[in-house]
């Protein structure tokens, strides 16, 4: 099949509205650059452990040991308050019992628990917690727990292990706020 005319035209029409034109000069093509690996943000067991440790509840302190004693203070709270509190100076007015709960458990009576008392205008509590000797590799996993929920409560103005005779590292007496 030939050309039509009118396709000769157009041909012939494009070829005058290019002459003169000329190619452009080519640009020299950088050099290929391979992207970078992408890297992992989290290996394998960084996951395991992430997941773990939200579903578990893992020590909020991982360098915390089973016989470990436990202090913390608001910046307001004076030091020869703890003191006094370490002594076991304050009368203990109510106390929970967390042994044999699961975290879950256990979070969710301590903080009613707290709720109870703070309604009560409790100042002092104990809240055994237990040793957490039989925990295994895990280590202490209520008194983590346990630890991590009061300092996270703003209700909660200072705590420290109990004494041998109340407890000792597998127990705290907690200073509460006045309401």
């Amino acid at each position: 099949m030939g050309k039509s005319p009118a396709d000769e035209d157009e041909a012939a029409l494009f070829r005058a509205a290019v002459r003169g034109v000329r190619p452009l000069p080519r640009a020299a093509t950088p050099p290929a650059v391979k992207p970078a690996r992408p890297s992992a943000r989290f290996t394998r067991a960084d996951r395991a452990a992430v997941l773990e440790e939200s579903l578990g509840g893992v020590a909020d302190d991982p360098a915390l040991a089973p016989g470990d004693e436990l202090t913390f203070r608001r910046p307001a709270v004076q030091p020869t308050v703890l003191r006094r509190l370490r002594r076991g100076e304050y009368r203990v007015q109510r106390e929970i019992d967390l042994h044999g709960l699961t975290v879950v458990e256990a979070k969710a009576a301590l903080r009613a628990f707290l709720v109870e008392a703070l309604e009560s205008g409790v100042q002092c509590v104990r809240i055994v917690h237990g040793k957490g000797l039989r925990s295994g590799p895990r280590g202490p996993v209520l008194k983590a727990a346990v630890s991590g929920l009061l300092r996270r409560s703003g209700a909660v103005l200072a705590y420290v292990s109990a004494r041998p005779v109340d407890g000792g590292s597998g127990a705290l007496y907690v200073l509460l706020a006045a309401r």
